[in-house]
């Protein structure tokens, strides 16, 4: 099946999880993943690397050719779907929270967005991802007390995007609280 699935990249990961949502062509991906697509608000992804993508995640396994249909532009275009592999991998990835808070605008929210959008709950994900905040923020404030000079001013905007993360999760989860099931 070639190498193990977390050795994706994030336009492999965003593919695979749009693939999840049923059958469809590469062309339609590749439109999702436009800057004015639905998708591409969070993450763009330039046509030929969602071909790339594909191609990929169907060596791997983890998507397979299901068929063809008619295309204006093309002849045919060849119509793919998630494997079952594919989609345990996928749930796997969905569920696990980002391990830095450089990720939150990309990763995070593309998990966000992808969740919704199949309709399964956020709550875990948002709960593990601020489980995982608040050691970070005490870790930095740590090493806030031991910098000098221009270290301080790194660990400081670390802080200060931490805790915006943190303030962000609280919301997020506080507004999901409150939203009937």
């Amino acid at each position: 099946m070639g190498a193990p699935p977390k050795t994706l990249s994030l336009n492999d990961w965003a593919v695979l999880g749009l693939l999840a949502e049923g059958e469809t062509h590469g062309f339609a991906v590749s439109r999702e993943f436009a800057a004015t697509g639905s998708l591409g608000r969070i993450w763009t992804i330039p046509r030929p690397l969602v071909y790339r993508a594909i191609a990929m995640l169907v060596a791997r396994g983890l998507v397979v050719e299901t068929g063809t249909a008619p295309g204006a532009a093309a002849p045919t275009k060849r119509l793919v779907g998630v494997t079952a592999t594919g989609r345990a991998a996928l749930g796997e990835w969905l569920d696990k929270p980002v391990s830095h808070v450089r990720d939150a605008r990309s990763e995070l929210l593309l998990k966000l967005l992808l969740l919704d959008r199949a309709g399964i709950d956020t709550t875990p994900l948002l709960r593990a991802q601020a489980a995982l905040v608040g050691p970070m923020l005490e870790s930095l404030r740590s090493q806030l007390e031991r910098s000098n000079g221009f270290d301080q001013t790194i660990v400081r905007w670390r802080i200060y995007s931490t805790e915006a993360l943190a303030r962000f999760l609280d919301d997020l989860l506080s507004a999901t609280s409150s939203q009937p099931r």
